[in-house]
Protein backbone atom coordinates (compact mmCIF):
# COMPACT_ATOMS: atom_id res chain seq x y z
CA UNK A 1 0.00 0.00 0.00
CA UNK A 2 1.42 3.61 -1.13
CA UNK A 3 1.69 6.38 1.32
CA UNK A 4 -1.33 7.96 2.76
CA UNK A 5 -2.47 11.69 1.62
CA UNK A 6 -1.57 12.75 5.43
CA UNK A 7 1.79 10.67 5.32
CA UNK A 8 2.98 12.30 2.41
CA UNK A 9 1.70 16.36 3.70
CA UNK A 10 3.29 15.67 6.87
CA UNK A 11 6.61 14.75 5.09
CA UNK A 12 6.42 17.87 2.35
CA UNK A 13 5.43 20.39 5.27
CA UNK A 14 8.54 19.02 7.11
CA UNK A 15 11.01 19.38 3.90
CA UNK A 16 9.03 22.42 2.01
CA UNK A 17 11.57 25.56 0.85
CA UNK A 18 8.78 28.10 0.87
CA UNK A 19 4.64 27.15 1.48
CA UNK A 20 4.24 26.44 -1.78
CA UNK A 21 6.65 23.90 -2.44
CA UNK A 22 5.55 20.63 -3.13
CA UNK A 23 8.03 18.81 -5.66
CA UNK A 24 11.57 20.60 -4.29
CA UNK A 25 14.34 17.97 -4.97
CA UNK A 26 14.07 17.91 -0.91
CA UNK A 27 10.38 17.12 -0.79
CA UNK A 28 11.34 14.42 -3.32
CA UNK A 29 14.14 12.72 -1.53
CA UNK A 30 12.34 12.50 1.69
CA UNK A 31 8.82 10.90 -0.03
CA UNK A 32 11.28 8.40 -2.16
CA UNK A 33 13.45 7.85 1.34
CA UNK A 34 9.98 7.02 3.54
CA UNK A 35 8.02 4.83 0.24
CA UNK A 36 11.62 2.90 -0.07
CA UNK A 37 11.70 1.78 3.91
CA UNK A 38 8.06 1.00 3.18
CA UNK A 39 8.90 -1.91 0.61
CA UNK A 40 12.12 -2.61 2.24
CA UNK A 41 9.72 -3.82 5.25
CA UNK A 42 7.74 -5.71 3.05
CA UNK A 43 10.31 -7.46 0.75
CA UNK A 44 11.85 -8.76 4.01
CA UNK A 45 8.10 -10.10 4.42
CA UNK A 46 7.39 -11.56 0.82
CA UNK A 47 10.89 -12.30 -0.29
CA UNK A 48 9.64 -13.56 -3.76
CA UNK A 49 7.51 -10.49 -4.47
CA UNK A 50 10.19 -9.56 -7.88
CA UNK A 51 7.86 -7.03 -9.31
CA UNK A 52 7.89 -4.81 -5.86
CA UNK A 53 12.20 -5.22 -6.05
CA UNK A 54 12.27 -4.27 -9.27
CA UNK A 55 10.23 -1.12 -8.19
CA UNK A 56 12.29 -0.49 -5.12
CA UNK A 57 15.63 -0.50 -7.10
CA UNK A 58 14.02 2.24 -9.41
CA UNK A 59 12.92 4.49 -6.10
CA UNK A 60 16.87 4.32 -4.95
CA UNK A 61 18.22 4.94 -8.23
CA UNK A 62 15.54 7.90 -8.74
CA UNK A 63 16.48 8.95 -5.32
CA UNK A 64 20.49 8.88 -6.09
CA UNK A 65 19.99 11.10 -8.63
CA UNK A 66 18.16 13.44 -7.40
CA UNK A 67 20.92 13.45 -4.23
CA UNK A 68 23.71 13.85 -6.65
CA UNK A 69 22.08 16.91 -8.42
CA UNK A 70 21.44 18.48 -4.87
CA UNK A 71 24.45 17.68 -3.75
CA UNK A 72 26.24 19.60 -6.96
CA UNK A 73 24.14 22.41 -6.67
CA UNK A 74 23.45 23.24 -3.46
CA UNK A 75 25.59 21.26 -0.77
CA UNK A 76 24.39 22.82 2.29
CA UNK A 77 21.04 21.94 1.49
CA UNK A 78 22.16 18.26 0.68
CA UNK A 79 24.11 17.86 4.05
CA UNK A 80 21.02 19.20 6.04
CA UNK A 81 19.14 16.51 4.41
CA UNK A 82 21.01 13.18 4.13
CA UNK A 83 21.30 14.42 8.59
CA UNK A 84 17.37 15.08 8.93
CA UNK A 85 16.91 11.69 6.86
CA UNK A 86 19.68 9.59 8.53
CA UNK A 87 21.03 8.44 5.20
CA UNK A 88 24.23 7.80 4.09
CA UNK A 89 26.95 10.38 2.20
Amino acid sequence: MALSTQQKSKIVSKHQTHDKDTGSPDIQVALFSSEIDRLVKHLRKHAKDNGSRVGLLKMVAKRRRLLEYLKRTEPKRYEKLIKDLDLKK
